[in-house]
C-alpha cells in the first residue's frame, strides 16, 4: 500500500535525494538495502523491558526512529511500504523487585518467571506485562507515534519464531562458537542461548543443557534444585533465547530492516549481527546512538534515578521541544537536565520561525521537519507591523520574574498589554508555553535568582536609561528601544567596545556586559532576552517602576524576604 506523504514541493523531495540531516543519511542506507534485495517493504523495530515504565530514552528511540522512517518515506516517494514494530521483550524473566510497584512480597514469589506470567501487582490487567504493556501503548499513543505492537510472549507462543528457533537448533555448535568467546570463563561453562520454561515452576531457567536434538526439535537439561532431568521443545513458547540471540533470531525471524541501539550495546549490535548471519539472515541497518548524562556528567541510570523522567519534562515544556532535544546531534553526549528545558523551548521555536524563510535544502536539515514529518506549523506572532514578535520560553520567564509571578494569568496580562486581540484561544501554543514557564519559573528560576546592587558607574547608568526610557513614545517597537539602549550603553566608557565589528572611535561597539549588569540587577539572572523586546512587552512605564525599586533595594530585599519564606540561606 503506497504511503500517504503531506503535500511537499517537487523542489523540497528533490532537495531530498542528497540531504545531509541524519534521518535522510540513515534513510539511504535502506535504500541501498532494498536495491540490494528487491524488497517491497521495509520494517522498522524499536525494544522495550516491560520490566519498568516507558522512560524517556524510550521516547528517544522510537521519535528518532520514526524521524528516519518519514525520511525513507519522502525519498522513496511513498511508493515502498514500511511498519514500525514495538516489541515488547514480555517474555523475560523478572530479576528483582522494581522500588515503584505495589504489592512487591507478591512480585518477590514471582522472581524469575515470565513477565507475561506473573500477577499485576497493580490489579487493572492480566499480567504484570499487561499492565506496562498497556502503558507503552498508552504511552506512544499519546505522542501520536504510528506503531504496530507486538508482544514476545504472543509471538513465541504463536509460533511466529517456530521456524528460526529450530534452524538455531539445527546450528547450536556455530552459535555458541559464536558467543562463547564474549563470555566470561565462569559464564561460558554454564550458558546456553536457549532458557527453558520450567514446566512446574513455570521460571525461566538459566541452565547449561545435557543434550539438545535438532531433529526432534528439543533440548535436554536438569533442574539444579532437584537434580531432575527435563526434555522441552523450543518451539510453541516453551523455551525462549538468551537476549543476544533472541535479538539476532527476531531480526532473522521478522525480517527487520532498521533498528537502532545505544552506544553501550555496540559490542552486542556486533555480536547479534553474527548470529543473524549465521542464521543465514542479514542485520538491519541502523546506528548507535550516545546515552544521555545526568546534571554532574555521569551516566543517568534508571536504578540510580539520576536523570530526568518524561513525566519530568512534560511538566515544564511540551513533547515538541523533547523531540527538538532528540533530533540534535544523536551521537552525541548530551546533558539530561532540568536546565536544558528551556534552551530546547526556544531552539524550537526559532526553528519554526526559521522554516517559513528557508529554502528547501535548509528545510531539510532544520529539526521542525523531521519532527513534524514534513509538515511543521506556523510559528504564532503576537502584534501588528513593526510591533509584530514572537514570544520565547526566556521572555516569559522573564515576565514572570519581574512580576514575581507563578500565575499564568498574571503573564497573559503583560502579553495582552501588548496585544490586546491575543487570546488563549487564538494562541493555544502560547497559552502551553506561558503554562509551562510560569510552572518553570515557579520550581527552577525564583529560587536560583541573585539580585545585586549596582555600583556607582551602574547607578547613574541607570538613571540614564529612566530618563531615555521617559523620553520614548509608548508604543515604541522593540527594534527602537534595543538601539537607544545600544547608543545609550556606548556612552559609556565602562561598556565601549572598539574591538566589535564595524566599531570606530566615534561609534564604539557596547561590550555584553551591559547587558548583563541589567540582567543582574533588574531581573537577578546572568543572562536574559534582547532587553528591548522585553521592555517592549513588559511595557516601558513598568520597566522605570522596576529600575527604580532596584535603586532603592526593593527588589534584593524582595528576594531576600521570599528565600527566608523557604528557609533558603539569602
Amino acid at each position: 500500500m503506497p504511503v500517504k506523504l503531506p503535500d511537499l514541493p517537487a523542489a523540497l523531495l528533490d532537495a531530498a535525494l542528497v540531504a545531509p540531516a541524519w534521518p535522510f543519511e540513515e534513510a539511504r542506507k535502506l535504500i541501498e538495502r532494498i536495491k540490494r534485495s528487491g524488497q517491497t517493504s521495509v520494517l522498522f523495530e524499536t525494544g522495550y523491558g516491560p520490566s519498568g515504565l516507558p522512560h524517556i530514552g524510550t521516547f528517544g528511540e522510537v521519535a528518532r526512529t520514526s524521524m528516519v522512517r518519514r525520511a525513507f518515506e519522502i525519498l522513496t516517494r511513498g511508493a515502498v511500504e514500511t511498519r514500525l514494530l514495538a516489541f515488547s521483550d514480555d517474555m523475560d524473566g523478572l530479576r528483582k523487585v522494581p522500588d515503584n510497584v505495589p504489592n512487591k512480597e507478591m512480585l518477590t514469589r514471582h522472581l524469575g518467571q515470565p513477565l507475561s506470567r506473573i500477577p499485576d501487582p497493580f490489579g487493572t490487567h492480566d499480567s504484570f506485562a499487561a499492565h506496562n504493556n498497556a502503558m507503552l501503548r498508552g504511552f506512544l499513543d499519546g505522542f501520536g507515534f504510528d506503531y504496530e505492537f507486538a508482544s514476545a510472549t504472543a509471538y513465541y507462543q504463536a509460533g511466529r519464531f517456530d521456524a528460526t528457533l529450530l534452524r538455531m537448533l539445527a546450528r547450536y555448535e556455530k552459535i555458541m562458537a559464536i558467543m562463547l568467546p564474549s563470555l566470561r570463563q565462569e559464564r561460558a561453562a554454564s550458558y546456553s542461548p536457549f532458557l527453558p520454561i520450567h514446566p512446574e515452576t513455570g521460571v525461566v531457567m538459566q541452565v547449561p543443557l545435557t543434550g539438545h536434538d535438532a531433529a526432534a526439535g528439543t533440548i535436554t537439561w536438569a533442574d539444579p534444585a532437584t537434580g531432575q532431568s527435563f526434555t522441552t521443545p523450543v518451539t510453541g513458547g516453551h523455551c525462549k533465547l538468551q537476549w543476544k540471540p533472541d535479538w539476532a533470531m527476531r531480526w532473522c525471524a521478522l525480517g527487520v530492516d532498521y533498528e537502532m541501539a545505544g552506544k553501550d550495546l555496540i559490542d552486542s549490535v556486533k555480536l547479534s549481527g553474527t548470529i543473524c548471519r549465521a542464521l543465514d539472515g542479514t542485520p538491519p541497518e541502523g546506528f548507535n546512538y550516545e546515552l544521555f548524562l545526568d546534571a554532574e556528567g555521569q551516566k543517568i541510570s534508571k536504578s540510580k534515578g539520576n536523570g530526568l523522567t518524561i513525566d519530568e519534562w512534560l511538566t515544564y515544556a511540551g513533547p515538541t521541544s523533547l523531540s527538538q532535544f532528540m533530533f540534535q546531534k544523536p551521537t552525541a553526549a548530551k546533558r539530561l537536565h532540568f536546565d536544558v528545558i528551556p534552551r530546547a523551548v526556544d531552539d524550537y521555536l526559532t526553528f519554526i520561525e526559521a522554516y517559513q524563510r528557508q529554502e528547501p535544502r535548509e528545510q531539510l536539515g532544520n529539526p521542525v521537519f523531521h519532527i513534524h514529518g514534513g509538515a511543521p506549523p506556523l510559528p504564532e506572532y503576537i502584534g501588528e507591523g513593526a510591533h509584530r514578535t514572537s514570544l520565547s520560553f526566556a521572555m516569559l520567564l522573564n515576565l514572570a520574574a519581574v512580576a514575581n509571578s507563578e500565575d499564568p494569568a498574571v503573564i497573559w496580562g503583560f502579553v495582552q498589554r501588548h496585544a490586546s486581540a491575543v487570546t488563549p484561544q487564538s494562541h493555544p501554543r502560547l497559552d502551553s508555553l506561558i503554562r509551562y514557564a510560569a510552572r518553570y519559573f515557579r520550581d527552577f528560576v525564583r529560587p536560583a535568582k541573585s539580585y545585586r546592587a549596582p555600583d556607582e558607574v551602574e547607578t547613574e547608568v541607570l538613571g540614564q536609561l529612566i530618563a531615555l526610557l521617559k523620553a520614548q513614545p509608548a508604543d515604541a517597537s522593540p527594534e527602537a528601544l534595543q538601539s537607544a539602549l545600544y547608543d545609550l550603553g556606548r556612552g559609556v566608557p565602562r561598556y565601549q567596545d572598539f574591538a566589535a565589528k564595524g566599531a570606530t572611535p566615534e561609534r564604539p561597539g557596547v561590550k555584553t556586559a551591559f547587558f548583563s549588569m541589567l540582567y543582574e540587577i533588574l531581573l537577578g539572572e546572568t543572562k536574559g532576552p534582547r532587553f528591548g523586546s522585553f521592555i517592549a512587552l513588559y511595557g516601558i512605564k513598568p520597566t522605570i517602576a522596576l529600575i527604580e525599586q532596584a535603586l532603592d533595594g526593593q527588589l534584593m530585599a524582595g528576594h531576600q524576604a521570599f528565600l527566608a519564606t523557604r528557609g533558603t540561606p539569602a
